[in-house]
């Protein structure tokens, strides 16, 4: 890239580019240890292998999140600023390569989820709130009005948890941290149709910053994560994985990786199965990278990355 950065966003647009923006760099002047806030904006050309700035963001943020909208936009909210929380939101359009100020959420917020539902407006749930604790509250952007409205709160306080849009349109938060730090078990599901919030299965580990895949079967799988809280102090990284069914909501155990870890990626391939790469061990980058393979429900260790 044209610049290195770190808890930014990934978004893959209709025409195939990769808009990344916004996140966080070292200070040259001082390393690792102080880092500030980039508003940057790039693209990735799949077909040539190279990158081009584009617009940067009128706020520089991180923690943020970026949801591509059904018209190909794409919808930039909240994050961090330094020490500041941000309710800011704003549109890229790839179009133009420009970024638009939109109304802002009702809540601050980072570290939240964003999740582009079937009828084209985007749920944002949970998240860091600032004076406000760990959240609850929800609240729906619609891309036509290009306003926000409050929702109904989920049952539990979560941030650093997922969301995952099912087949059958309902929305799946899983996991995620509440104010004491303790990693949650509990699940609960967004029906669009009703707005409404309903508690599903609990599962076998409770676990915050891990990834939720979409499988080709309608099922999720849940991997890796932190378990904080009762004897863990901070966060203990974990290898286990497990599935969802959303015809009985109830979650069931898979083989563990190979590997224990927070802040990693899973990506569903076109076969089925789920690469998951990198993230953090015991606040330790890892280079390993495996393979879940949905037929044998087993994960299979692939090259070093560093070597590809």
């Amino acid at each position: 890239m044209n610049d290195c950065r770190a808890i930014h966003t990934s978004s893959l647009l209709k025409n195939g580019k990769v808009l990344i923006a916004g996140g966080v760099v070292d200070d040259p002047e001082h390393g690792k240890n102080v880092k500030y806030i980039v508003n940057g904006a790039e693209l990735f050309d799949p077909t040539t292998g190279g990158w081009t700035r584009t617009a940067s963001l009128n706020q520089g943020r991180c923690t943020h999140t970026a949801s591509v909208l059904l018209d190909g936009k794409v919808l930039v909210a909240g994050g961090g600023a330094g020490s500041a929380l941000l309710d800011s939101a704003e549109l890229y359009d790839p179009s133009t390569g420009n970024w638009s100020i939109v109304d802002s959420m009702i809540w601050k917020r980072a570290f939240h989820t964003a999740t582009t539902l079937g009828n084209g407006k985007v749920l944002v749930t949970g998240g860091l709130g600032g004076e406000n604790g760990i959240l609850n509250t929800t609240e729906m952007y619609d891309p036509l009005t290009r306003k926000w409205k409050s929702m109904n709160s989920m049952s539990y306080r979560r941030y650093a948890h997922s969301a995952t849009l099912l087949k059958n349109g309902k929305v799946l938060v899983i996991g995620g941290q509440d104010d004491d730090g303790y990693s949650l078990g509990s699940t609960e599901l967004f029906d669009p149709s009703t707005e409404t919030w309903t508690v599903s299965g609990t599962m076998n580990s409770r676990r915050s910053k891990h990834t939720a895949s979409l499988l080709i079967n309608g099922k999720v799988l849940v991997t890796g994560g932190g378990l904080g809280g009762d004897v863990f102090p901070g966060l203990m990284p974990i290898n286990t994985s497990e599935i969802y069914d959303p015809l009985t909501e109830i979650w069931t155990n898979t083989n563990s990786m190979h590997y224990t870890r927070t802040w990693h990626t899973a990506s569903v391939l076109e076969n089925g199965n789920v690469l998951v790469v990198g993230g953090s061990d015991d606040n330790i980058g890892s280079y390993t990278a495996e393979l879940y393979n949905a037929s044998t429900n087993t994960y299979v260790h692939i090259n070093d990355f560093r070597n590809v």
